[in-house]
């Protein structure tokens, strides 16, 4: 397996690696700032499959936004993309930037199903940080939902510590909060 940086070219590639997953369970979020939150997992009554992709997919980045700041990282192993990351960084109309330019926000990352929980994503992760320090940035922001619990187990497993909750902030899927996670990434 290899992990190399990809460019625009390679988004039809990349946009291959499924998204899918099945949601057995969600997080409920109390509390009202990052000292005081705490998260307590539901089991869903009937199990359902979510794809980001449905509403966002990779091939719609560029005519959205100028990616020249992005970086785009792509895991082959026997010529096949098997996952993936993607980040913005310095880039005009990206609120999740907050107009920042030492900020960067890693907007995707995908693991092939056949390749999950086998410490890709840790390596898609670690190259994720690695970017945001060569970008001269200290922070890296990740958003998720609640309905995607493995997803931010993960990211605090990555270091990272929940900053914002923002409930039913998504028209198009009712009862899906965004969180924002947070993971400094400055050289110590």
């Amino acid at each position: 397996m290899q992990i190399r940086q990809a460019t625009i070219e390679n988004l039809p590639q990349y946009s291959k690696i499924p998204t899918s997953f099945l949601v057995r369970s969600t997080l409920e979020v109390s509390g009202d700032s990052p000292d005081t939150f705490t998260l307590i997992e539901h089991p869903e009554p009937e199990p359902w499959t979510k794809d980001y992709d449905t509403h966002n997919p990779p091939s719609t980045l560029p005519s959205r936004w100028d990616l020249t700041n992005w970086g785009i990282f792509l895991a082959v192993q026997d010529s096949a993309p098997i996952g993936g990351c993607i980040l913005a960084h310095n880039t005009p109309g990206v609120n999740m930037l907050m107009g920042r330019t030492d900020l960067a926000v890693l907007w995707d990352i995908r693991v092939a199903p056949s390749h999950r929980g086998k410490g890709l994503g840790r390596c898609l992760f670690g190259a994720a940080v690695s970017w945001a320090r060569s970008c001269r940035c200290s922070d890296l922001h990740v958003e998720t939902q609640n309905i995607n619990v493995p997803a931010c187990r993960f990211y605090q497993k990555m270091g990272c510590t929940l900053l914002r909750v923002t409930r039913d902030v998504y028209p198009e899927s009712p009862g899906e909060h965004q969180l924002i996670w947070h993971r400094s990434v400055s050289s110590r």
